[in-house]
């Protein structure tokens, strides 16, 4: 059974930085285009980033040159390196595939930028 679990979030301040990580249970996830998504409670759940079984990456406008997403195929896991954070950034982030499997969310992380 297909499994995501988030780590690494929490409490930072404006400027700062956090890396996130996502392990994914499922062979399967190793040819998958994977995602970073987040969520704050006034907002749908947004994509942030996408990465592609041979890496090639994608960013929403707003995280360009701020954030990147990566991947260890051999231990299915995605990583997003989120740098110069800002207090808009806070949210739960999820990943996921790409598009969204909606039977496997994950509980996501809570990352929450103090100004």
């Amino acid at each position: 059974q297909a499994q995501l679990a988030e780590s690494g979030g929490g409490l930072v301040q404006a400027g700062g930085s956090l890396r996130l990580s996502c392990a994914a249970s499922g062979t399967f996830f190793s040819i998958r285009t994977m995602g970073w998504y987040r969520q704050t409670p006034e907002n749908q759940r947004e994509l942030v980033a996408t990465i592609t079984r041979d890496h090639t990456t994608n960013y929403t406008d707003s995280v360009k040159g701020r954030f990147a997403i990566s991947r260890d195929t051999d231990k299915n896991l995605v990583y997003l390196q989120m740098n110069s954070l800002k207090p808009k950034d806070t949210a739960v982030y999820y990943c996921n595939t790409f598009p969204p499997m909606q039977n496997i969310w994950g509980q996501g992380t809570q990352v929450t930028v103090s100004s």
